[in-house]
């Protein structure tokens, strides 16, 4: 009898020990699988069971800041909605957290902190590992300066286009600025409403949504010519700025028969200097062929063009130079057109760049993430991007883009008692050039006493009322860039 015993004893705890097992695979090794089936709600219940944490922007001098995101109770099964302060303003910086459509721009890539999951929140290592359970959502303090993107917002006024400001010396993104813009807190919740509103904004020409200052690449026309001057200068191929060039006028585009049009006087044999002044298409074009294709692609690298993983800590797109060209597909890149694309942010690097001494700073959003009480838990360093050029040939630049600024096609961008070097920008749109043009400005700013420039800024205006002439951008884009400037140097 006891033998019988003792076997059921033994059947029962093999029984016993199989059921732990199959527990601890179930809570264990498939714990994240069960964890991120689609059909458990338990994870997206408890997501919106607390209140988000919050996004915040620089406000006034020194380190005081405002929040522009906030969380609001519901009272539903999924309880807490987000909110936005401004939203169309900061749309493109925040983006959007919907518990219907996901999330995207800083409430993508910080997700973690902001929803309380990020083990940088937790009390000890592992802890959230160990109790998967999440903290009070931390907060995301932002490099943007309220005052700068309020100024960038307003100078575009709704018209299609974007601004993009940098601190030369750091890389903080002092605004980032997509017109025309949309409320992100129409997509935070569910029902109806939501995707109503989610389907009237897809469907919309104007495209609300897209993020134009880091997400759309346009043809930067004569913008580009900066880039292509520091290779000329550089490559050795421009040893005095203010020397005569070479150039033929009228230019006939090698191995074609098609002569490239200047829109200003006076460019055959134009100096480097002036060319930039007045903005020479020969000029520019004629020292790209000079300089290589090899040259410019590698010269193009350097301020950025062609690298499809910057994240600022979004994902940036790619701005492209071809690696692969002809002679005369080569001239017309060179000067910001054939297939060279950039974005907003991709040419106010280019700007940071010549405002550096030649070396770019990784630009970054996120200033620092801090717990729900204010201590901070990350902190984003200044560090280096890419050395685009060298420091004489900054130098030699900046001396050409205050020229552009005080003597050229860009004095509308003039500020008194402030040195500011810009370049304008007429990009060819459409086919046949039937489009209307895209009007570009990129520019620096030095205030008086200051040690270096203190803010690069570059704009778009997609719907510019101009002619194709290369000064519309002085007359569109100039001035949004101008009150930009201003706003950042008062900050200081």
């Amino acid at each position: 009898m006891i033998r019988y015993i003792r076997r059921a004893a033994a059947f029962c705890l093999l029984l016993l020990l199989a059921l732990l097992a199959n527990a601890a695979r179930v809570q264990v090794f498939e714990a994240d699988e069960l964890t991120a089936n689609p059909a458990n709600r338990r994870n997206t219940i408890a997501r919106y069971d607390q209140p988000r944490g919050d996004i915040l922007v620089h406000t006034g001098s020194g380190d005081a800041t405002a929040t522009v995101t906030g969380s609001t109770d519901t009272g539903e099964q999924l309880a807490w909605e987000r909110t936005y302060l401004h939203g169309p303003l900061y749309a493109p910086v925040t983006g959007y957290a919907s518990q219907t459509y996901g999330t995207t721009l800083i409430e993508n890539a910080e997700d973690d902190i902001l929803s309380g999951t990020s083990s940088l929140l937790a009390p000890l290592p592992l802890w959230n590992d160990l109790t998967r359970g999440r903290q009070p959502g931390g907060d995301v303090v932002t490099t943007v300066r309220d005052a700068v993107q309020r100024a960038a917002y307003e100078g575009l006024a709704g018209r299609k286009g974007a601004v993009a400001a940098l601190e030369p010396s750091t890389g903080k993104v002092l605004a980032l600025v997509s017109s025309p813009s949309y409320d992100p807190e129409r997509l935070s919740g569910t029902g109806s409403a939501v995707t109503d509103a989610w389907t009237r904004l897809n469907a919309s020409e104007s495209r609300p949504m897209l993020n134009r200052a880091i997400r759309q690449t346009y043809p930067p026309g004569s913008a580009f010519k900066i880039v292509t001057a520091a290779a000329a200068l550089d490559a050795g191929v421009v040893d005095d700025p203010d020397e005569e060039t070479d150039t033929p006028s009228p230019y006939v585009l090698p191995g074609t028969s098609t002569v490239l049009p200047n829109e200003s006087s006076g460019c055959e044999k134009a100096s480097l200097a002036e060319a930039i002044r007045v903005s020479c298409n020969t000029v520019m074009a004629h020292l790209g062929v000079e300089v290589g294709l090899d040259g410019m692609v590698e010269a193009a690298g350097d301020f950025g063009f062609n690298d499809d993983g910057l994240r600022i800590p979004s994902g940036v797109a790619k701005s492209n130079f071809d690696t692969e060209m002809s002679d005369d597909q080569l001239a017309q890149s060179s000067i910001g057109q054939f297939d060279t694309t950039a974005t907003p942010l991709q040419m106010a690097m280019v700007a940071a760049a010549v405002a550096n001494d030649g070396e770019i700073a990784r630009p970054h959003l996120v200033d620092r993430t801090t717990k729900h009480d204010g201590d901070t838990v990350s902190q984003t360093s200044t560090r280096s991007y890419r050395r685009a050029m060298s420091p004489s040939t900054a130098v030699q630049l900046r001396r050409m883009m205050v020229d552009v600024v005080e003597n050229g096609t860009g004095t509308n961008a003039a500020i008194d008692g402030v040195t500011v070097g810009g370049k304008t920008g007429t990009a060819q749109n459409g086919v046949d050039n039937s489009g209307a043009p895209y009007a570009w400005f990129i520019c620096w700013a030095q205030s008086e006493g200051a040690g270096r420039p203190e803010v690069a800024v570059a704009v778009v205006v997609e719907d510019a009322a101009a002619d194709r002439a290369d000064i519309s951008g002085g007359g569109s884009a100039a001035p949004i860039a101008r009150a930009v400037m201003e706003a950042a140097l008062e900050q200081e």
